[in-house]
């Protein structure tokens, strides 16, 4: 077991070996109180959604951010979405994604988003200054932070908390013990809670991810999963995301027999991590997708997901939009 695969038993089990850096969890704790209260929040000149979560790892938070991005759009916003560009290095900041924007200059998730939706995409470690460039710009009126609950200089109207259904809060430690970047009690002062997957114990709105039809890498042909032939369900699954496990439980669903390839989270893929010396079909997440496209191979295929989320959800949403954000 590498150490990282170490460190995740230990955060979404018992904490063991790492209680022994339990004072630097407290202090990691007392400066994530002091960033929360001390920094000064400003606004961007348009309303701000946040969607985020409190602990390290996949939580589901791009499908939900695109979902809430549609629903908004619908509803008569001009929406624009903002992200830190984890992973790329664009040549200034803030930076506007275009349709020739690859990952190695904005990372995979604000990529996906913009080739995905079509909304505007603008990155930067300063999410402030990647909002202002939304709307005075792109003149939009309603801003979606992808991630960045904890970016408390960029003013937020209403903060929406995604916690993962299956490992909650782990350990319920902060950094490093544990997976948390703020405590627990930090849910109570969010607006709403989606949870991916559901939970028994956990309080908030259900989300789950769908996805049923498959999308070839090379020819951009689709074929659903229920259609699969037989003799080919026997494949390599690829996932470079916080939760792999979710991926590769979800082909299983529906009949694969699945051999699990785990990277890490933003992973940079290069050609030889997907040689495993056969030929069996390869499947592999959206969000790996958009980074392996240029060297793909023809037996090699992506499961785009969408959030299917709790009618509950946009009712309570709708009213904070009319209260918080309204169109102007």
């Amino acid at each position: 077991m590498s150490l990282e695969q170490r460190i995740n038993a230990a955060w979404y089990g018992r904490p063991g070996w790492l209680l022994l850096l339990l004072p630097l969890s407290y202090l990691f704790r007392c400066v994530a109180a002091l960033r929360r209260y001390l920094i000064s929040a400003e606004s961007c000149g348009a309303p701000v959604i946040v969607v985020g979560n409190i602990s390290v790892g996949g939580s589901g938070k791009t499908p939900a951010v695109l979902a809430l991005a549609d629903y908004c759009r619908d509803r008569g916003y001009q929406v624009g979405i903002v992200s830190r560009g984890y992973g790329g290095q664009a040549p200034h900041y803030p930076y506007l994604l275009d349709h020739k924007t690859t990952p190695s200059i904005a990372g995979d998730e604000p990529c996906l988003i913009a080739r995905r939706s079509g909304f505007p995409v603008a990155v930067a470690p300063d999410r402030l200054a990647a909002a202002k460039l939304l709307v005075n710009e792109k003149h939009c009126n309603l801003i979606i932070s992808d991630d960045g609950l904890q970016h408390y200089r960029l003013r937020r109207e209403i903060e929406v908390l995604l916690i993962d259904g299956q490992r909650g809060f782990g350990n319920g430690h902060c950094l490093p013990v544990g997976p948390l970047r703020e405590p627990v009690s930090r849910v109570n002062d969010v607006d709403l809670c989606l949870i991916n997957g559901g939970s028994s114990t956990l309080e908030g709105h259900t989300m789950s991810l769908i996805g049923n039809v498959a999308v070839n890498l090379s020819q951009r042909n689709r074929r659903e999963l229920k259609d699969w032939p037989d003799d080919e369900r026997r494949v390599h699954a690829v996932a470079g995301i916080g939760n792999p496990s979710r991926f590769f439980n979800a082909l299983r669903e529906h009949g694969f027999d699945v051999i699990e390839h785990p990277f890490a989270d933003h992973h940079s893929f290069v050609a030889s991590d997907l040689q495993f010396g056969d030929s069996l079909p390869v499947i592999m997440t959206e969000k790996d997708a958009v980074k392996c496209a240029s060297f793909s191979e023809d037996n090699w295929w992506m499961l785009p997901v969408d959030a299917n989320i709790a009618d509950e959800f946009f009712e309570v949403l709708d009213m904070l939009l009319a209260s918080r954000a309204p169109i102007r």
